[in-house]
Order: C-alpha cells, then sequence, then structure tokens
C-alpha cells in the first residue's frame, strides 16, 4: 500500500468525528455565520456574488443546509475534484474549490463535449444547416462512400449516431479499438473505413468516441469548418458562457467526443438551459422539443462490466441513454446527466429543480481500476447527496418522459 493510501485511508477514521461536528453548526449557526464555519474547517461554498449567476443560500431555496455541508465535506477528502457547484431554483447556492481548481479556471470537461456535440446538433436543425436526423452519415463523407465494403454502414444516420447506436464498437470493450484512437495518433477518420460494425445501425447501444467525433465533423462540413467561432456565436455565447479551449484532430476537426474547456459556472449554465427545456434568462436557446428528444431514454438497463445491469457506483441505477445525454434514478429522483473521465459531471435533478456541476483531474492516461477509485469516489458523493434529498413535485424542472 501506497504512503499516500495509508494516509487516505487514516483520514477516513476521523472523518465521522469531523462530520459530526459540521452538521452540528451548520444547524445551529445562522447562515451570516456560515462563512466562518467554512473557514475555521477549510471548506468553503458560499458562492462568490457575480454579475452571470443569481446567487442564493441553501435554506433560501429549500436545501437542508446539513446536507449541503455534508457534500462539501465528502467533497473536500476527494484526491482528485476541482469543483462542484449546486444550483437550485436557478440559484447558485453552494460553491467549492478543491485540489487547484478555482472559479475562472477553464478545464477538458472531457466526454461531457459529447453532450455539447449534441446541442450543436440541435442548432444546426433549427438554423437548417441539417435537414433532419435521418440524413445518412455517408453522404457528409463522400471521399469514402466507393470504398465502404461493409454495406450496413450506408445506413447509419445522424440519429443512431445520437443515440450511441451506429453499430460501432464500444470501443473500451473490444480491444485493440481504444489503443488505436487513444495511442495511435489523431487521425481519426480514416477509421470510418477501419472500424468493423459489430451490429447492425439502430439496433443496439454502444458506446463509441469515434461516432460522436465524427458527429462534430458532420457539423463541420454541413455548418462551419471551424465548429469553436460557429458554436460560441449560436449557443455559448447566448448563455452567457465562452469556450475557452476547444482541442482538434490531425485534420483540423474539433473533437466531438472530449477535449472541451469550460469553466464550472459555464459548464452550470449549459446545465440550466437543459433543466429548463431550451430556455435561458427568458429566451428560448434550443427548442423545448429538442431537449425533450435529447433527455428521453432510447436504450435502458445499460449494463457496465463492474457492477452488473443497470448500476454505475452505489447511487445510480436504471442506466438509460439519450441524444448525447444519460440518464439514471438516484433514490427517488430521476436525473439526466453529462459525464466525462475522471468525474466530469453536469447531473440535472429534473423534480428538485437542481444542477449540480463538478469538474475534476481528466486523468490522462488512466483508465480501469486505477481511474475508477477516484472517478467513481466523486460520482458516489454526488449520488449520496442526491439520494439523501426529499422528493419535491414543485418547480419547474421534472422528469422528460
Amino acid at each position: 500500500m501506497s504512503v499516500q493510501s495509508r494516509s487516505f485511508r487514516c483520514g477516513w477514521i476521523y472523518y465521522p468525528i469531523f462530520l459530526c461536528i459540521l452538521i452540528t453548526l451548520l444547524l445551529l449557526l445562522p447562515t451570516a455565520c456560515r462563512s466562518n464555519v467554512e473557514s475555521s474547517l477549510g471548506i468553503k461554498y458560499t458562492p462568490l456574488q457575480a454579475s452571470d449567476l443569481k446567487v442564493s443560500t441553501p435554506a433560501e431555496q429549500g436545501l437542508d443546509p446539513a446536507l449541503v455541508g455534508k457534500l462539501y465535506a465528502n467533497a473536500a477528502q476527494l484526491e482528485t475534484i476541482y469543483s462542484l457547484l449546486v444550483l437550485k431554483n436557478g440559484y447558485l447556492v453552494a460553491e467549492g474549490y478543491f485540489n487547484g481548481g478555482a472559479v475562472y479556471q477553464a478545464n477538458p470537461l472531457q466526454s461531457v463535449t459529447k453532450s455539447y456535440t449534441s446541442a450543436l446538433v440541435g442548432v444546426a436543425l433549427n438554423q437548417g444547416c441539417l435537414s433532419s436526423l435521418d440524413q445518412k452519415m455517408i453522404d457528409f463523407f463522400p471521399e469514402f462512400k466507393s470504398r465502404i465494403k461493409d454495406p450496413r454502414k450506408k445506413r447509419i444516420t445522424i440519429r443512431n449516431m445520437l443515440q450511441m447506436r451506429s453499430g460501432y464498437p464500444w470501443e473500451a470493450r473490444t480491444p485493440p479499438y481504444f489503443d488505436i484512437l487513444f495511442s495511435q495518433g489523431w487521425r481519426w477518420l480514416p477509421h470510418l473505413l477501419d472500424f468493423p460494425l459489430t451490429s447492425e445501425p439502430g439496433t443496439r447501444f454502444a458506446y463509441s468516441n469515434l461516432t460522436s467525433h465524427l458527429l462534430a465533423v458532420i457539423l463541420a462540413r454541413a455548418c462551419s469548418k471551424d465548429l469553436k467561432p460557429w458554436a460560441q456565436k449560436h449557443l455559448f455565447s447566448l448563455i452567457n458562457a465562452k469556450v475557452a479551449k476547444w482541442g482538434h484532430d490531425w485534420d483540423n476537426y474539433r473533437w466531438g467526443c472530449v477535449e472541451i474547456y469550460f469553466t464550472p459556472r459555464d459548464m452550470a449554465k449549459f446545465g440550466l438551459l437543459y433543466l429548463n427545456h431550451g430556455r435561458y434568462q427568458g429566451k428560448q436557446v434550443l427548442p423545448a422539443s429538442w431537449i425533450r428528444q435529447s433527455l428521453k431514454s432510447y436504450s435502458r438497463n445499460i449494463r457496465f462490466v463492474k457492477w452488473g445491469p443497470s448500476k454505475l457506483g452505489r447511487y445510480f441505477r436504471d442506466i438509460g441513454y439519450g441524444y448525447q445525454w444519460w440518464s439514471a434514478k438516484v433514490g427517488k429522483h430521476h436525473v439526466n446527466f453529462a459525464w466525462g473521465h475522471g468525474g466530469n459531471l453536469i447531473v440535472l435533478v429534473h423534480n428538485l429543480n437542481m444542477v449540480i456541476a463538478c469538474t475534476a483531474n481528466p486523468l490522462y492516461g488512466i483508465h480501469g481500476e486505477e481511474s475508477w477509485q477516484y472517478e467513481g469516489a466523486i460520482i458516489d458523493v454526488v449520488g449520496e447527496f442526491i439520494r439523501s434529498l426529499p422528493s419535491s413535485k414543485h418547480g419547474p424542472g421534472k422528469p422528460v418522459k
């Protein structure tokens, strides 16, 4: 056992005592004094005032301050989390930074990028760059059309791709495709030809990074060669967010699956957009119908090898997938979430009108059991908090059927 893991385990011996003291103080002291409690315990989560988000307190928005305090006490024990934000009823009620994270620090969100790519498909449809989700993938890649040997590839639609039902392999489960993508260079377009299909398009879920990236290439070819300024103008600026950085492949196409950078607050705004059915500060940015389609589950009972059927960590159950968004039940609550490697998260808790946003170390080059000990700890801390919250039938956010 490493020195680091021994010290981590020793810290947990005293953690229950520390947590009881924290919760008692939070319950006894008035709101105005809580910043002093945060300082004395080394945990800060009172939001800073800012012009880009409305700020409130947990109590004012109907959240138990003790449960919020416990959430941040748990988060403070994590080694790789950078930020944790809680928004309730449109207000930022808690905001904490850890392990070098900061308010205006943009981070790579890894596979949360997929949910942004999905949103941009909605923009493209709204603008007319794309005419239909039933357009064929291959129509945007004429250079490969005559070289396709598997006729099923000519039947793949944009809809299939959004739903992760393109037929391309789940790379992490199908050696050696994961290594080919992430260890053998960044020219991915030829893999449209090279990678075999493992199922008929539209019939089976398989989590494919290649598929999400090809979606972004389709957007670039249909709407704008460089997606970054186009997306900034037609989506991000409309929610007062700014894409800080967005990586690209060998052919200069922005990644559709990873490597988009936002600050924690800006990713939380993206969550608010989806929680509020495509509206942001009174303006309809994305059609409500697109949000409904995106958050609906087209695949259910998705199995992760580590936990068995339809489980993710200790608290997320009934795992489903929409248009590059996940869905789950956490306790009595229906959630949708964008999920990136390392524990980057945007979680929508519909019946509580709540968004939870996390940024974390992207854990470059670390996968499998080694990465899950860090990533899973973040997911479990968030899941435990959501499960502890009482059900509510109030507020505009509701589960999307």
